[in-house]
């Protein structure tokens, strides 16, 4: 009898944590497992904007496939996924094609521009390491470029980071820790640098306790950080950025962490999605389609109390995959009940930079060194999840202080 075939497209946090269960599991040796993923390496997108400002290297937020998952059970395979054919249950990749018996999507995400002019020309995004390593590389240029021009360019040393959610106020955080540095290494008076952050929302971290916010808000405008809110961009331009009421800031450096989409691939296959995310089943398999499972950015989860989407985060990410490991496990043994995903939210930090953080962890408000704390203490768990204390040595962050 033949094995079932698991195809599971993606190694972010949802593909990873899936693969990594199942070959924890009976699976391993019941079913044929094969994990795709278009570089050979697994990073922590929740760890981006510290390599992106350059107060982290960027090897430490990734790590190779094949030292976290077992290729003895799980076949892995460094390609690119082109098309999903869920009719036919094959997936085309640029160099072969896949057939499988169930899939798992975990394909990630691209930034949302919302139709903004010159934002995938003249805009840098925190996506991947090699993006990062990018706007790292760019910004010490700039640096390093400002003191030997004669005419000092304007907009040079100016840092526009569009969007004040997440990743835009952790990057901003990091910044205002790099920018002292990069002041003194390349003997440019602190006045010189303008590091300004534009928000189209009423309020920074939309949807955040307004008093984490506010404490937020204080302390990077302590260190220097520009906050422009409620005030959408009109168009990005090589030069800087247009704003709203029509006043432009001149800028060299432009970041964009306004929001994200679904992977343009899911919805391009036929899956009917909202802004590139699937609404899917209450067990993480798409509507109409008993075969696929779809697991963080593309999956569209419906918050009952709210009636809203539930913010397609790494914590959410990871519990999705538990419950489609286990799902497939009773595939696998032929069981017809299905687990349902139910998630549980224990709390969200943001870092600020330095020992700087905020959070909410249960009903409980963290702020300052204890947030700091607490988000090292959630990046570790991660780590041990997928690959134990080794991993955590190897990869953590163990200066908790």
């Amino acid at each position: 009898m033949n094995k079932p075939k698991i195809l599971i497209l993606g190694a972010g946090y949802g593909g990873m944590i899936t693969a990594s269960r199942l070959q924890k599991s009976t699976v391993a040796k019941d079913a044929d497992i094969t994990l795709v993923n278009k570089h050979n390496y697994h990073y922590q997108t929740t760890w981006l904007h510290e390599p992106a400002a350059g107060t982290l290297h960027h090897d430490q937020t990734r790590m190779k496939i094949d030292s976290v998952i077992d290729t003895s059970k799980i076949n892995f395979i460094k390609d690119t996924v082109v098309e999903i054919k869920p009719e036919e249950k094959r997936v085309l990749l640029k160099d072969t094609e896949l057939e499988y018996d169930y899939l798992v999507i975990g394909l990630g995400w691209v930034s949302e521009t919302f139709g903004i002019p010159g934002v995938e020309d003249h805009a840098y995004s925190i996506r991947s390491v090699n993006s990062v390593r990018l706007i790292r590389e760019h910004i010490e240029y700039q640096f390093a470029n400002y003191n030997r021009s004669e005419e000092k360019e304007e907009g040079a040393l100016t840092f526009v980071v569009a969007g004040a959610g997440f990743t835009g106020v952790e990057f901003v955080g990091e910044m205002t820790e790099r920018i002292p540095e990069l002041c003194e290494e390349y003997d440019i008076p602190r006045d010189k640098v303008r590091l300004v952050s534009v928000e189209a929302a009423p309020t920074a971290l939309p949807g955040f306790d307004e008093e984490l916010v506010e404490y937020a808000m204080n302390v990077l405008e302590s260190r220097g950080a520009e906050f422009l809110i409620n005030m959408p961009i009109k168009e990005v331009r090589e030069d800087g950025v247009l704003l709203n009421d029509d006043t432009e800031i001149k800028s060299n450096t432009i970041v964009w962490t306004t929001g994200i989409r679904g992977n343009p691939i899911v919805e391009d296959s036929g899956f009917e999605a909202m802004r590139g995310r699937v609404k899917v089943e209450k067990d993480m398999r798409a509507p109409g389609h008993d075969d696929v499972f779809i697991v963080g950015d593309c999956a569209l989860i419906i918050n009952e109390e709210t009636n809203r989407p539930y913010p397609p985060t790494a914590q959410i990410a990871i519990q999705q995959a538990y419950t489609v490991a286990n799902n497939l496990k009773s595939l696998v043994e032929g069981k017809a009940d299905m687990e349902e995903f139910k998630p549980d939210i224990k709390g969200t930090v943001a870092s600020l930079g330095g020992k700087e953080a905020i959070g909410v962890v249960g009903s409980r408000k963290l702020f300052g060194n204890s947030a700091s704390v607490m988000k090292k203490m959630i990046d570790n768990r991660y780590l041990y999840l997928l690959g134990g204390m080794p991993l955590v040595l190897k990869k953590g962050k163990l200066k908790m202080f």
